[in-house]
């Protein structure tokens, strides 16, 4: 459950649609059980209300042995911002969904270096050292994406600046595999070669490139209200065994 990080977007499919970690994670446990199934109800732009409203109480009921619950980022990313009420929501989430007898696995989000990770820091540390306590209550297991520092490098998200790319999902997975408790597959935690520095004339096109295709709709959407998951379903809506064009 959750947001865009959930979904998996930026590691396009050639038939449309994403796979993210969550589908990575999915297939190998399908490996591992012949009668695995599998749900994906993240919806980009999604914010903790949201989550809670739409998606927990549809998870809670399907019964699942292993739930994820990944939300609040989109909400103290935003200018305005009730961090009380955020880790609120947190709460009854994560209470309803660990009633059910599921495994519940919470994470401390990755964040890209730079000017935005740094003006909302404060926040994101209150969200998730209250993440640790609610796991402490309720048997979860915390995936701590954000202390890993190669998480942080740019050359793990995509060109929007917001999203993981094929690589990086790559990584959490391996990263949510190891938290289960299974045996490791890489060091997801491995830092990238020294990246050749860029002439400023690229960096300069980057950051126009960036500013016209993402940064302008997305506060284009801010302004009016609206949000990239406006009007859309999950990908996976129902428990389902994955069909061989899931596998990557």
């Amino acid at each position: 459950m959750g947001d865009s990080f959930t979904e998996g977007m930026s590691d396009a499919l050639p038939g449309g649609g994403y796979r993210g970690w969550a589908d990575l994670l999915a297939v190998r446990l399908a490996a591992r059980h012949p009668d695995f199934r599998y749900a994906n109800l993240a919806v980009r732009g999604k914010l903790i209300g949201q989550i809670a409203d739409e998606q927990v109480g549809r998870a809670a009921g399907m019964g699942a042995d292993l739930v994820t619950l990944v939300g609040g980022l989109n909400d103290v990313l935003r200018p305005s911002c009730d961090v009380a009420r955020v880790c609120a929501l947190l709460e009854e989430s994560a209470a309803k969904l660990a009633s059910g007898g599921s495994q519940l696995v919470l994470m401390r989000s990755p964040g890209r270096r730079g000017p935005v990770l740094e003006r909302y820091r404060g926040r994101m540390e209150q969200l998730f050292a209250f993440i640790d306590e609610l796991a402490a209550r309720h048997g979860a297991l915390v995936v701590d994406l954000f202390g890993a520092e190669v998480l942080s490098d740019p050359r793990l998200w995509a060109d929007d600046r917001l999203h993981l790319t094929a690589e990086g999902h790559r990584r959490v997975a391996e990263a949510v595999w190891q938290r289960l408790g299974l045996p490791p597959e890489s060091d997801w935690r491995a830092t990238l070669p020294p990246a050749e520095p860029l002439p400023w004339q690229r960096r300069r096109r980057a950051d126009l490139r960036f500013a016209r295709q993402h940064l302008v709709p997305w506060v284009g959407r801010r302004l009016t209200g609206r949000s990239s998951g406006d009007g859309r379903s999950p990908k996976r809506p129902d428990l389902a065994p994955l069909a061989c064009e899931d596998t990557p």
